[in-house]
């Protein structure tokens, strides 16, 4: 006889098989994401398209490679405010570049860019601080669509007021409107912001390290991976990051619990971002 699983485990069955599914397919690999971070968007995502239930979904993806764009739209898509969290771009601006300052190159990781907010922000900061034309920023992301997005420097004119409030949150020095050019309801990034910006395809959960980098800000991403996931990456940053290199993080992720831990030093009390020691 037997033995009816529980609805709650059923669901997260469901929900591996599809994980499994999306991977040995298309090759992403969503396997080691935190089932309780995932399960919020696939539900939404269910909702929203009225299907009828996970495996329903699965198929559909399987079935339906256009679907899979839908998707991978809905699951991770972490499009963050324009100098967002200001105390972050304010610690920035006051403890980092003046380490930056010392480096005749800067080379600079922008892993898990999403549409470009944060990016194009950082890159702001360098240009007030006048060594923009010394870096170079590889902005990278494992969605090609948020990629090509970030790349355009495109953003709806209904949210500038509060980007522009936010930069002067953070320390601005000029205004926000000679970033940008308006077309229609649209705000594009000036093309000079553009020019030391490399936007790539990357994966955090199977590519290798590519360079060796003075920073790397991988903001908000790392609380959607398992502890197993986020051992994986740490080990890329550190490996990715020059001796005394800089690591900057979201405001809910820590070093304190990685086995890399003692490899750092944090630059400064909020522990925003930390210095490669070891």
């Amino acid at each position: 006889m037997s033995v009816l699983m529980p609805p709650a485990e059923l669901e997260d069955l469901e929900i591996q098989l599809l994980l499994e599914g999306v991977y040995l397919y298309y090759g992403f690999d969503f396997r080691n994401y935190t089932i309780a971070s995932i399960k919020q968007r696939i539900e939404s995502l269910i909702q929203t398209d009225q299907l009828s239930s996970i495996s329903h979904l699965q198929e559909k993806i399987l079935h339906e490679p256009v679907y899979l764009e839908r998707f991978l739209q809905n699951l991770f898509v972490h499009s963050p405010e324009m100098f967002g969290d200001p105390i972050f771009f304010h610690t920035f601006k006051a403890q980092v570049v003046p380490v930056l300052r010392t480096y005749p190159f800067i080379r600079i990781w922008h892993a898990g860019c999403s549409t470009g907010e944060d990016v194009y922000a950082i890159a702001m900061m360098l240009w007030e601080a006048g060594i923009y034309p010394r870096c170079r920023i590889y902005a990278t992301d494992f969605n090609e669509s948020l990629v090509l997005k970030a790349k355009a420097g495109i953003f709806s004119l209904k949210h500038i007021q509060n980007y522009a409030a936010l930069y002067q949150q953070a320390g601005g020095e000029q205004q926000f409107s000679d970033y940008y050019s308006v077309s229609y309801e649209n705000a594009v990034i000036h093309p000079c912001l553009k020019e030391n910006i490399v936007f790539a395809t990357y994966n955090l959960v199977t590519d290798a390290s590519f360079n060796e980098f003075n920073l790397i800000l991988c903001r908000d991403i790392l609380s959607n991976f398992n502890p197993q996931l986020q051992t994986r990456v740490h080990q890329l940053f550190h490996h990715s990051l020059s001796r005394f290199g800089i690591l900057g993080l979201g405001k809910q992720e820590t070093l304190k619990f990685s086995p890399y831990r003692q490899c750092y030093e944090p630059l400064e009390a909020q522990a925003h971002f930390y210095h490669r020691v070891a």
